[in-house]
């Protein structure tokens, strides 16, 4: 059975916590609840992507304050902010923080769920963007310094013979770091290497 994707709730009100779950549960979402801010910032970096729903008002860590830390991480996930009437102010603070849109509670059960789907279908593709760059960054974190001089020669367009005298190595030794940095670059040309240098940052303008 696919869903619509994942949605973490976070709200210190169990009765909220059960209508949103039964809520969003019907509307084929995979609801994860939690009770506070904390909670979910711990576990969120074993949380696959998905859409955050959370009160503005809770106590210990806020709903802005939650925000600011998402934002600090530069985490990808979309979040919607649930407010109490009249705290427009606060919802403006959000959507200045980088919440997606706020809802006044009580709210319209299906414009809840039009809300979720519309932030996590624009949030998507940033977010897979994201983790193909770390993966790439952590690539280039596991070559050894010398294999990083060697890709970084290769990207710059000189030849073996070149990267070998500006080392003081032989060619034949440049040839086996080169072979390694493909193999861990998982790159089968060399423009793909140029292009994975590219995404991680390594060719500046």
């Amino acid at each position: 059975m696919t869903t619509k994707g994942h949605v973490y709730v976070i709200d210190d009100d169990a009765a909220m916590r059960d209508s949103l779950n039964f809520l969003l549960d019907s509307a084929g979402f995979d609801v994860t609840l939690f009770d506070d801010a904390l909670a979910f910032l711990e576990a969120l970096p074993g949380l696959g992507f998905g859409c955050v729903v959370s009160d503005v008002r809770m106590p210990g860590l806020d709903g802005i304050e939650l925000l600011k830390r998402m934002k600090a991480q530069q985490s990808p996930f979309p979040i919607l902010i649930m407010t109490g009437h009249g705290d427009v102010p606060l919802a403006v603070e959000a959507m200045k923080l980088g919440a997606v849109d706020f809802l006044e509670k009580p709210f319209d059960d299906d414009r809840l769920t039009a809300m979720i789907e519309s932030a996590i279908r624009q949030a998507e593709p940033a977010a897979k963007n994201e983790v193909v760059t770390q993966d790439i960054a952590a690539r280039v974190a596991s070559l050894s310094p010398r294999e990083r001089q060697v890709m970084e020669g290769l990207i710059a367009g000189l030849s073996n013979k070149l990267i070998a005298r500006e080392y003081d190595i032989s060619p034949r030794t440049i040839e086996v770091y080169r072979a390694n940095v493909m193999t861990k670059m998982q790159a089968n040309s060399l423009s793909e290497l140029v292009r994975l240098a590219m995404r991680a940052g390594m060719l500046n303008d």
